[in-house]
């Protein structure tokens, strides 16, 4: 593969600009899929300086799934009204609709649980454990308590369209290619014969 067909394969797998496209190939020794861990990880690095910047713009999403059943408002930050208008952004502000409605999370992010419902949880972990040393014990706890919050917490979970990825990933890859501070602000899902 010559390397304009290689910059173009990598451009339609992570939307990258060509250049960057150009540069990561280089540093991969022209191997695509280290390529696209390059990028990955530049955008990620990208993601983290931006993340400091204030969002105060942005879209609320709505999404009533069929039947009629299951409702979501989601509201999504950026930082210029420029980019709440672009087809990207409203895209994947559309597909975290829809993530809400199809895997129910409680929270956006970790940070969002409130310590006693952590520590609740840990509790019923803990209680689920009997005979092991106490390290062992304490590992187990952590690893079912990271699975916990890729259930409840909407950022943890795996991506409805690609369980590969993150929603936190999507939304990374997003900064990466906006470049602008994104931030999932709130949503809030409705179900027909919930009990409040």
């Amino acid at each position: 593969m010559n390397i304009l067909d290689a910059v173009k394969k990598l451009r339609f797998k992570t939307s990258a600009g060509m250049m960057e496209c150009k540069e990561a190939l280089k540093e991969s020794g022209g191997d695509i899929e280290k390529a696209v861990e390059i990028l990955r990880k530049k955008g990620i690095a990208k993601a983290a300086k931006k993340a400091s910047r204030v969002a105060g713009q942005g879209a609320i999403e709505s999404y009533i799934h069929m039947g009629n059943r299951i409702g979501v408002l989601v509201e999504v930050n950026c930082e210029t009204d420029f980019v709440a208008k672009n087809h990207e952004f409203k895209k994947v502000v559309n597909e975290l609709a829809m993530q809400v409605a199809a895997a129910n999370p409680q929270y956006v992010s970790r940070d969002d649980i409130p310590a006693d419902v952590i520590e609740k949880e840990k509790d019923i972990f803990r209680s689920q454990i009997t005979g092991k040393p106490d390290n062992v014990a304490g590992k187990i706890v952590e690893g079912k308590l990271e699975k916990y919050f890729s259930e409840v917490c909407l950022l943890e979970q795996p991506f409805i369209k690609d369980p590969n990825l993150k929603i936190k990933d999507i939304v990374t890859q997003l900064i990466a290619k906006l470049g602008e501070n994104i931030v999932v602000k709130r949503f809030v899902r409705y179900e027909v014969g919930e009990e409040f």
